[in-house]
């Protein structure tokens, strides 16, 4: 049995081809996090591989956020499948169970930490040696504390505590347990590429929390359970626990990847006995891009025995990948428009309100479209009951180059008079010649005036023109460590710097040790200049 965990960053990034990535995976449950997909954006290729039956937690209050799916192949078949960490999303058969105690959170909390789409539970049953034993598999995304938003740093610890509570309330109803996915969190000053440079690294709630999940390894067996840590395995240190560089999530946006300046925030937790009985290796595949995280995956001794039948969550239950042929009666049933549930605590007031309003905002646009295309339309057909002119017909696109005068001049210079309805008497050949000469005479006394008035050309005096309005940026200053040209940056931070911009050194960000990585260079762009 093989287990993969992945943060996609973007189900776009199975676009070569998902089928080809899962099957390179070569795993039998594959679970990724950050799939940024709600239920109306998800399509068939994504949601039906063949080969595979798919399950998917979406978030509820904010489109391309957040969202977590989990891959099986046909031989591993869940026999029970949830959305979510509460059983609040739970309303069919075939769920996992085993809540816990909730009483340390209010509904509307629960109601929240379910809303984003961060946790799916699958229930698998494995052969371990003689016997048949339960494994449940919990996926999930947890949040990020956002230091800007405070309320998300409790949100986190909250959303730490429920999973902590359901994994645990699992364990002692007979069932394994793997955690799995990014957990947004770096354990130890092994797992980070420069803690030094965070202050109170060890005081981290999350690391706080992971100290309490996590069963401590140098703790004996015969140190009494009470006061032991926790009941889960962090895997890779089980099997890795003095590998340093090992690292699962770098920066994209300062190419620290290059330089392997990251963190390890991508985990397999299984509980203790089924992490020393039946795994058998776990490591990281750093080679795999595609995403700003890299897979983790676990291999265990034991084999999967597959259900006859996926779980009622599976997608391949989904009427819009079913093929079930809806009824006529419900496009004619009067829908009433009800209230939305509330949107998660990780947006702002204006968030919200864009989000609530925007079903109202697209209805009053489409009815002040219709309205002005039936005044367009109205404007059209009466314009269209006017007689037209055969002048019309004859003049040419650049007419706009004669002036009034000048074509009145021309008018009474024609030795033809104009007939009853102003029009004059030639033939259409005629015509066309006459005003075309004209034209042409007007279009060399204007090329005349320009040339005379400026000698330059007019393209040379616009590019003056344009280069005296618009200041480019300047040119990029050298670093001083490597003398090569500096990046433009912008500060995209709220605060009184917010649209600065400034140079950094161009090379990918890096420890302070080495000498490769980016130098300290900053500067930043005069406003003046």
């Amino acid at each position: 049995m093989k287990i993969t965990t992945w943060n996609i960053n973007g189900i776009r990034t199975f676009r070569c081809g998902i089928k080809k990535t899962l099957d390179a995976l070569g795993a039998d449950i594959i679970c990724v996090q950050e799939t940024k997909v709600t239920r109306d954006l998800l399509d068939e290729r994504s949601a039906i591989v063949d080969g595979y039956n798919s399950y998917f937690s979406f978030s509820r209050g904010r489109s391309g956020y957040s969202g977590v799916a989990t891959y099986c192949k046909d031989s591993a078949t869940p026999f029970a499948a949830e959305e979510g960490l509460t059983g609040l999303l739970t309303n069919h058969e075939g769920a996992v169970g085993c809540y816990g105690n909730h009483s340390a959170f209010t509904d509307e909390e629960l109601q929240l930490l379910d809303n984003e789409g961060r946790a799916i539970i699958t229930q698998h049953k494995v052969k371990c040696s003689d016997s048949i034993q339960t494994v449940t598999v919990i996926n999930v995304y947890c949040p990020r504390a956002d230091p800007e938003k405070p309320e998300r740093k409790q949100f986190k610890l909250q959303f730490y505590k429920l999973l902590q509570s359901r994994a645990e309330t699992l364990l002692k109803k007979g069932s394994h347990v793997i955690v799995l996915g990014d957990v947004n969190t770096s354990h130890r000053p092994i797992d980070h590429c420069d803690p030094s440079e965070i202050d109170d690294f060890e005081d981290n709630p999350g690391r706080k929390w992971l100290n309490s999940f996590l069963r401590d390894e140098k703790v004996s067996e015969s140190t009494p359970e009470f006061l032991q840590d926790g009941q889960f395995v962090d895997t890779f240190r089980f099997f890795h626990p003095t590998r340093t560089g090992a690292f699962t999530c770098w920066s994209t946006l300062t190419g620290a990847r290059q330089t392997n300046y990251g963190t390890r925030i991508d985990y397999i937790f299984a509980n203790d006995q089924l992490a020393k009985e039946q795994f058998a290796e776990v490591d990281i595949m750093p080679e795999v891009e595609g995403s700003d995280h890299c897979p983790v995956w676990g291999a265990l001794r034991c084999s999967l025995l597959p259900s006859s039948k996926p779980p009622p969550l599976s997608t391949c239950y989904l009427p819009e990948f079913a093929g079930k042929q809806q009824k006529l009666s419900r496009f004619l049933v009067k829908v009433e428009q009800k209230p939305r549930d509330p949107l998660p605590g990780s947006q702002d007031e204006g968030e919200r309100r864009e989000n609530i309003n925007t079903l109202d905002t697209k209805r009053i646009l489409n009815i002040d479209s219709a309205v002005q295309k039936s005044k367009k339309a109205k404007t059209v057909k009466t314009s269209s009951k006017q007689q037209g002119n055969l002048l019309a017909f004859f003049k040419p696109k650049n007419e706009k180059h004669l002036g009034l005068s000048e074509v009145g001049a021309q008018q009474k210079s024609s030795k033809a008079p104009p007939n009853q309805d102003g029009l004059l008497k030639q033939d259409g050949s005629g015509l066309v010649q006459e005003v075309s000469s004209q034209i042409h005479s007007s279009t060399q006394d204007e090329q005349q005036r320009t040339q005379t008035s400026n000698p330059h050309g007019s393209k040379g005096a616009s590019l003056v023109f344009w280069k005296s309005v618009l200041h480019g940026p300047p040119p990029p200053p050298a670093c001083k460590v490597h003398g090569e040209p500096c990046v433009l940056r912008t500060v995209k931070k709220e605060g009184p710097n917010m649209g600065r911009q400034f140079f950094v050194c161009a090379r990918p960000q890096g420890h302070s040790t080495n000498k490769e990585a980016r130098c300290n260079f900053f500067a930043w762009v005069d406003r003046g200049k």
